[in-house]
């Protein structure tokens, strides 16, 4: 789809004017209804259209204006929008589209949003068109072909806009990003196994990111057995894949971004339920994070030095597969003991980062994953769960999320939750019972953490898939966690 940045009033196609409750005016009703002769303000008058949010009007080919259809979106009240919303301005008026309209228009001037005006404005809402259009057709081989104009080009109209387009590359990259993402969760688990998974981040060389892939046995000689204890019941190959951009000052320490990579979950020996369990395809959405930002930074070439590093194991019941009760020594020396297998992504993280810090020495380190479905009962699915004992590093990375619209949400983790993954037979055990579950899962990650590391752990497993459509996303893999990853790189790790 093609985006256009341009001044010049739409004759044709969808013409989408967005407006706040009770201010039922501006510029750019004013010219619509300028060029349909008044009958768009007659009609808009007659239907009683208040703006709010969530609220449409379908005006088809109003006089002068014949070969175009209108359509006002309510916003709601001006000092309820929060600042994402400026992106969701491009992807509510996107999701407009269903008159098979080839084009799409957006009509902005004297639009404010959360602050946002004219080209900056124009930047988020292209890039929230662009993110609400992505599709995942790639298995719909069969479907019926249906008379769906796909839309061809999205035009942002406004005033002293059009260097806004120059702006928007960077954006565009961010958004190539979470399409990856998107991608990456949404294929299936047979398709998307650790081996061909490492296979996708090496494509991430082309963008001059330094991608190293590790096998089982490159693992097991750094005591990787967490991570490689996860994988064993599997017929695939566990693997990690570690990927180095060097954007900033040589030799200047960098933040490390860390995922879990179980690209299918049936819980192992500790089997889960089959209802729903179609879902643990996306068990890797923390890792899906992790590689769509490391190709949003490397595609806007950010003036920062980032390693994403990423688990990624296939957790599978078999003769061969951990067992509870099984004590696992850590690559970072620490022993474990198994005492349920579905609680493995945590195993998987540890390992990961004890590597990090020992290669990397990283001045942050931020991990993600689809780690508990405690986080779900405590936030649903508005925001993740952020568990850190750095009160500067936590602030920072809630401002990203609030600019993004990714939301967090600071939990608790503190000595309490230690003592519930105490073990009387190992230095600790990987489940810590119902109670306060998600965070006594983030304490487990803590001990893997050296004194002095700014750490952060964001646990996604209720934001990483949606299944209804939302403003800038259809339904299914969210690619939550690149825009709120890149904004904190930007914000707190570039020059």
């Amino acid at each position: 789809m093609e985006i256009r940045f341009t001044d010049e009033m739409p004759k044709t196609g969808l013409v989408v004017v967005p407006l706040f409750q009770g201010a039922v005016e501006g510029p750019a009703l004013e010219a619509v209804d300028a060029a349909s002769n008044g009958a768009v303000m007659r009609a808009v008058k007659a239907a009683k259209f208040r703006g709010k949010s969530g609220e449409t009007m379908t005006l088809p080919g109003p006089v002068g204006l014949d070969d175009a259809v209108i359509v006002l979106i309510g916003l709601g009240k001006a000092e309820d929008v929060e600042a994402s919303l400026a992106t969701g301005v491009g992807g509510k008026a996107f999701a407009q589209a269903k008159n098979n309209m080839a084009s799409v228009s957006l009509l902005i001037d004297g639009l404010s949003v959360a602050g946002e005006t004219g080209a900056t404005l124009a930047v988020s809402a292209a890039l929230g068109a662009t993110l609400r259009a992505y599709e995942f057709g790639k298995y719909k081989k069969k479907t019926a072909a249906t008379d769906r104009v796909a839309v061809e080009q999205f035009s942002i109209v406004g005033k002293g806009i059009a260097h806004a387009a120059e702006a928007y590359e960077a954006e565009a990259a961010v958004a190539e990003g979470v399409a990856l993402a998107r991608d990456l969760v949404s294929e299936p688990p047979n398709v998307l196994h650790p081996e061909h998974y490492a296979d996708r981040c090496r494509e991430l060389e082309s963008l001059g990111v330094n991608v190293t892939i590790f096998d089982e046995a490159q693992m097991a000689d750094l005591g990787m057995n967490l991570l490689l204890g996860v994988g064993q019941g599997s017929v695939r190959g566990s693997r990690m894949a570690v990927m180095e951009w060097k954007g900033g000052a040589e030799g200047e320490a960098p933040i490390a971004l860390v995922g879990k990579g179980v690209t299918f979950d049936t819980g192992g020996i500790s089997l889960k339920p089959p209802a729903g369990m179609e879902e643990m395809k996306f068990d890797m959405g923390g890792s899906a994070a992790v590689v769509g930002a490391m190709k949003a930074l490397a595609g806007r070439k950010a003036k920062a030095n980032v390693v994403g590093l990423v688990g990624l194991v296939e957790n599978m019941p078999d003769g061969n597969a951990q067992r509870p009760a099984d004590i696992v020594t850590s690559m970072s020396g620490q022993t474990v003991e198994i005492l349920n297998t579905d609680a493995e992504g945590r195993l998987v993280l540890a390992d990961v980062l004890t590597y990090a810090q020992k290669t990397y020495h990283p001045k942050t380190i931020i991990d993600l994953a689809t780690l508990t479905g405690a986080i779900i009962i405590a936030l649903a699915h508005d925001f993740a769960g952020l568990f850190s004992k750095t009160d500067s590093l936590s602030e920072a990375l809630l401002a990203a999320a609030h600019k993004t619209g990714e939301e967090l949400w600071r939990m608790p983790v503190g000595k309490m939750h230690d003592e519930m993954i105490k073990s009387d037979v190992a230095d600790m055990k990987n489940v810590g019972g119902r109670e306060a579950g998600s965070s006594s899962a983030a304490a487990f990650l803590g001990k893997f953490i050296e004194n002095g590391v700014e750490w952060a752990h964001l646990d996604i497993a209720g934001t990483a898939w949606t299944k209804k459509d939302l403003d800038i996303c259809p339904k299914g893999a969210t690619g939550y966690g690149v825009r709120l990853l890149d904004r904190f790189v930007r914000e707190t790790g570039e020059a």
